[in-house]
């Protein structure tokens, strides 16, 4: 069964958008986003010589990262790498990943917790495309059956109260997903975030 293409968003046990996504990333995260940046000169010749750096702005990890490598034990160091990664809530950060681009990302998981993640890594870690989803974001309900239930009850007819109990809204949800037509993540145990395939 396949529903229409107006993307309506289901008033019924769909939170606020913007309100709720943005309160409960704060709570997703344990930390803040942050890399280790690594001395490749020291690295290359058997020492450890790095500095863990909070990604909140390009320009200040650049400082962070200049003063690692004026501190660095090896003469004239000037290459990094990031070796590691925290606060990402999953996303993969690779270790050349240009600092604007992982800060633009830190504050994309900072915004959005695990499900930015998810989304990230839904689109091939494209973040644009992760950003642009937002524009199709239905809502929160405890299962992609209720957003599909939800859906049919508001734009489509009535049910009558004897077909009520045999209809699979379990199964509508899933056929809405390989259709297509929606986008499902889960983050927690009855959290599932909804989003219309664009």
């Amino acid at each position: 069964m396949s529903c229409s293409n107006e993307k309506l968003a289901p008033a019924g046990r769909a939170r606020e958008v913007a309100a709720d996504v943005s309160d409960n990333a704060a709570a997703d995260s344990a930390a803040r986003p942050r890399i280790y940046v690594a001395c490749l000169a020291a690295y290359n010749n058997g020492r450890l010589h790095g500095a863990w750096i909070e990604c909140s702005d390009a320009g200040d990890v650049r400082e962070a990262v200049a003063a690692m490598l004026a501190a660095s034990p090896e003469p004239n160091a000037e290459e990094w790498a990031i070796h590691d990664y925290d606060g990402f809530e999953g996303a993969s950060v690779s270790e050349y990943t240009g600092f604007d681009d992982v800060c633009a990302l830190a504050e994309f998981i900072g915004e959005h917790g695990s499900l930015g993640a998810k989304l990230y890594a839904h689109f091939g870690e494209d973040l644009n495309e992760a950003i642009a989803a937002f524009e199709e974001y239905a809502g929160e309900f405890k299962s992609a059956a209720d957003f599909a239930e939800d859906l049919i009850r508001e734009t489509g007819p009535e049910i009558p109260k004897a077909l009520e109990f045999y209809i699979d809204w379990a199964s509508l949800a899933r056929d809405m997903e390989l259709n297509g037509e929606i986008l499902a993540f889960e983050t927690a145990i009855d959290e599932v975030h909804i989003f219309w395939a664009r």
